[in-house]
């Protein structure tokens, strides 16, 4: 990542493309939020944007389920796909408690996600905590190297200093790097994909971008389907210019498609009270 060490997520929203995702995404955000069901009716928006947040990074860790099947279900237990989804749905709700956390201890709040993800099912002493060396990684839709336990630590601290310092990056940027770097290292022996999205959550709502967390961005990640996110996270993981800024767009448009669900939803409980 060629960037200034002074502030090197702010260096990163002059990439080429950059600045015009950023701008996007923002009037965006902002016409969602200007909608008048928000005004009385933002409690609803929420809710609903949690459960199709949810749906969605399910379904980019196998659990494709359609979003009826995630509202009627109250069982998460037994197969796979279904506790995949119950770990997405938890997660959600345990995004909006951490952000004072977040902001000073990035750390903490990833092994309490590990944690909420594996929801006790997990008979080992590998939930809740970075993984050590040799212990295996158990998230099939990303393919790149596994970095080696020293290296996750290395990066991951380096992660926590730059959340800590702030600076002046934009919120996506953040966002995008945080879901980004999440994916590169894994640094759990499971769930990693769904804590990297919820990650990226958290920051969209601490940022003060997305406040109320009506604009899931893993809505727009799923609709874009499992092999835009991989080709995507490749461009970050290369590391150069143009596959970073090809990473940030994408997690750009995630949100834009994010925001087109919520107003979707808005449009539908403005016609429920007409």
């Amino acid at each position: 990542m060629s960037t200034t060490p002074s502030d090197p997520l702010a260096a990163l929203g002059d990439l080429p493309g950059v600045a015009d995702a950023v701008d996007s995404v923002r009037k965006a955000v902002d016409r969602v939020y200007g909608h008048r069901v928000m005004r009385r009716r933002s409690n609803k928006v929420t809710a609903e944007a949690a459960l199709r947040g949810a749906r969605g990074s399910a379904s980019l860790s196998g659990a494709d389920w359609n979003l009826e099947e995630v509202r009627r279900r109250t069982d998460f237990s037994g197969e796979d796909e279904a506790r995949i989804v119950g770990a997405a749905l938890r997660l959600t709700a345990e995004a909006g408690q951490l952000l004072s956390i977040w902001r000073q201890s990035p750390l903490r709040v990833l092994a309490r996600l590990h944690l909420v993800a594996a929801g006790g099912a997990t008979p080992d002493d590998t939930v809740g905590r970075p993984r050590l060396a040799g212990e295996p990684v158990d998230e099939p839709l990303i393919e790149a190297p596994v970095p080696g336990a020293d290296e996750v630590s290395g990066r991951l601290e380096g992660l926590s200093q730059l959340i800590i310092a702030g600076g002046s990056a934009p919120a996506l940027v953040t966002a995008s790097v945080v879901h980004g770097e999440l994916l590169a290292l894994r640094p759990f022996a499971s769930h990693n994909g769904l804590v990297a999205r919820t990650a990226e959550r958290i920051v969209l709502i601490g940022s003060g971008l997305d406040p109320k967390s009506i604009c899931p961005a893993e809505v727009g990640h799923a609709e874009q389907g499992r092999a835009a996110y991989v080709a995507a996270f490749e461009g970050y993981v290369s590391g150069s210019p143009e596959g970073m800024a090809a990473w940030i767009a994408h997690c750009g448009r995630s949100v834009g498609l994010g925001v087109r669900e919520s107003t979707a939803v808005c449009e539908a409980l403005q016609r429920g009270a007409a």
